[in-house]
């Protein structure tokens, strides 16, 4: 079983920077892609930013240019860099990881509250 635990959320002030980690434990083969989310009170779940085991990224066009994303293959753990952060940045960020383990997996991480203050 993969098993994803986040950190980095928390409170800062517009304009701001934060980073958040995602790492995966279990018995990993290999991970294909991560993917960022986030969800606001009052709506729904949105793809933030992914990037697949070769690089490539791709993000949503409300965070390109301040958000990146990043991975670390050798410790299974993905980032979400993110810059310029502005009050509507504020909702819970999930992360995904979809691989192989003993079979296909996706998992999901518990979720870290990120707010950004006016």
């Amino acid at each position: 079983q993969v098993q994803l635990v986040e950190s980095g959320g928390g409170l800062v002030q517009a304009g701001g920077s934060l980073r958040l980690s995602c790492a995966a434990s279990g018995s990993i083969f290999s991970i294909d892609a991560w993917t960022w989310y986030r969800q606001a009170p009052g709506k729904q779940r949105e793809l933030v930013a992914t990037i697949t085991y070769g690089g490539r990224t791709n993000y949503a066009d409300s965070v390109k240019g301040r958000f990146t994303i990043s991975r670390d293959n050798a410790k299974n753990t993905a980032y979400l860099q993110m810059n310029s952060l502005k009050p509507e940045d504020t909702a819970v960020y999930y992360c995904n990881s979809k691989g192989s383990s003993t079979r296909l997996y996706s998992a999901w991480g518990q979720g870290t509250q990120v707010t950004v203050s006016s």
